[in-house]
């Protein structure tokens, strides 16, 4: 009589396992909550202290772990030694253990869980079982997804067993689950370390833990398969399936322009509004409402805007929604629609709309008066809010550039002192610059872009960039760089603009070149202190 082990904390499906089993001549293995589950819907079970002559002990914390079970699932069949050694033990081969684990990710994200609760739910026995049938798969079925009791099902009633390259994909599974579990784990314990200031720096030892929650239809391109990927334990933005309420399912690009888009405006005063394409914001604005915050965004580029990612930290009306009617936009996400704004985008049957704001607010100063997202698109990997590059092989890892202007930092370096509305519009747009690619340049008029230029190997093409997009509004503009001016050729392109203020972090060799040129045309100049590249 073939033996299988059951125990499982999701019981979907498995009464109809079972069944299948026991009717096949199975002996059903069980133990604790499983074995009462299976006993109160008729199916005949031996309990595990059955079969090991040991009781379960500490309130359930070790039942499985016992050589008659471990001997049993691990013996090679094929090595009579091991045989031999089960049948004077009085060992009982193990074929089949189905087991999924506590559930730990899923207990972490409950709002005020203590970590009592949380240690309470990693798993010991199951992952050990899980490995040990997942290492010795080519004799033993290991299944912990409920969703393969179909298959597994089919192949015992048209073959009486299960083939050995399902058992071995079901054993990529197994190793895959138990990997991303204790990822999750560590995860968790990584933000306990951070919590109380244990931890400094960066881990030697780098543990991700993602799963799959879409499958896209391509990449950046058709001919590249994608798909995306959240943290297991999650991370403070919401998931990206649940936030679609309307419109096509996401698609590589829309989730890759929407982490800047995104990311920008928390960093923004409330009402704002980011407009994003293909990876580079072209138009950011603030205003008293939401639809005036749109609409100076969508005038900072109308041109680039077209099929862009529009991004709000605010909840969109029927005022705003009107205004957007009739542009083609790919995405529009806010943390609220109303339902008048909901009744006009259901129109636009394409666009999609994301329910969408940070699970966190960041600590600390919060930019221009609003609340500040903490965390990546990768989430919190290890206790901490990190962007992840894969480059030469390996994975870059660096915290988030978190920085916000502080004008306690800067310092005025022109002979002509910024006037109080220039302060407030270089900051904005130093703000801006944080989320444009290197070298960056804003320019912006009030809480306004007019202008950017970025992702230029040299800074003065990005000043032409931005100068050549505002147009007209370049008079009397403000100017933010994410870095300083090595040669005042940016600074003069400047002048002959009409810009009126400019601030940058300062630092290069020839800073009192660009002051000067400052000076010699009247440009007030502030020194950041801070440099924000974004590669």
């Amino acid at each position: 009589m073939r033996r299988a082990l059951l125990s499982v904390a999701d019981k979907t499906g498995i009464d109809e396992l079972a069944q299948v089993l026991y009717d096949a001549g199975w002996e059903i293995v069980s133990s604790g909550g499983t074995a009462r589950y299976l006993q109160d819907r008729g199916v005949p079970v031996t309990e595990v202290s059955q079969v090991t002559d040991f009781p379960e002990i500490l309130g359930g914390r070790v039942k499985t772990l016992h050589p008659k079970i471990h001997g049993g699932i691990l013996a090679m069949r094929d090595k009579q030694d091991h045989m031999d050694e089960l049948e004077n033990l009085d060992v009982t081969p193990v074929d089949m253990v189905v087991c999924n684990l506590y559930p730990f990710v899923e207990t972490v994200k409950r709002p005020g869980v203590t970590v009592e609760e949380a240690v309470e739910q990693i798993d010991i026995g199951g992952p050990a079982m899980i490995r040990a049938a997942a290492k010795n798969y080519r004799w033993v079925t290991v299944v912990c997804n409920p969703q393969r009791y179909p298959e597994i099902i089919e192949q015992l009633k048209s073959y009486g067993e299960v083939s050995l390259d399902l058992r071995c994909r079901l054993a990529y599974e197994a190793f895959a689950h138990t990997a991303q579990y204790d990822a999750g784990i560590a995860s968790y314990f990584g933000r306990l370390q951070e919590h109380s200031h244990a931890q400094a720096g960066f881990p030697d030892v780098m543990v991700l833990g993602f799963n799959k929650v879409l499958s896209l239809r391509y990449g950046e391109n058709p001919h590249q398969q994608a798909a995306y990927y959240e943290p297991a334990i999650g991370g403070d933005i919401p998931p990206l399936k649940e936030a679609l309420i309307q419109g096509k399912p996401l698609s590589y690009n829309n989730i890759n322009d929407l982490d800047g888009a995104f990311h920008a405006v928390w960093d923004l005063g409330s009402p704002a509004c980011v407009i994003v394409k293909h990876a580079a914001p072209c138009g950011v604005a603030m205003g008293a409402t939401p639809k005036e915050a749109f609409e100076a965004a969508f005038q900072g580029d109308p041109v680039s805007a077209f099929g862009g990612i529009v991004a709000f930290n605010c909840q969109v009306d029927k005022d705003c929604a009107e205004a957007m009617r009739e542009i083609f936009l790919e995405v529009v996400a806010a943390p609220s629609f109303t339902q008048g704004a909901l009744e006009v985008f259901k129109t636009k049957k394409n666009l999609r709309l994301l329910v969408l704001a940070p699970n966190h607010a960041r600590t600390g100063h919060s930019g221009l008066g609003g609340c500040a997202g903490s965390g990546g698109s990768a989430g919190r990997v290890f206790g901490g809010c990190y962007t992840l590059k894969q480059a030469m092989g390996g994975l870059l890892v660096q915290e988030r550039d978190l920085l916000l202007p502080d004008f306690e930092e800067w310092k005025v370096v022109s002979k002509r002192q910024p006037t109080e509305e220039e302060l407030r519009t270089l900051k904005f747009a130093m703000t801006v610059c944080k989320h444009v690619k290197s070298n960056a340049i804003v320019l912006a008029r009030g809480f306004q872009t007019v202008g950017i230029g970025g992702g230029q190997p040299n800074r003065v093409d990005a000043v032409r960039i931005a100068i050549r997009r505002a147009g007209d509004r370049a008079r009397g503009a403000c100017l933010a760089s994410d870095a300083f001016f090595p040669f005042p050729d940016a600074v003069l392109e400047a002048a002959k603009a009409g810009i009126t203020a400019i601030a940058h972090p300062g630092g290069s060799i020839r800073d009192q070149e660009s002051v000067d040129a400052a000076d010699e045309h009247g440009i007030a100049m502030v020194f950041t202190g801070n440099r924000h590249f974004l590669h």
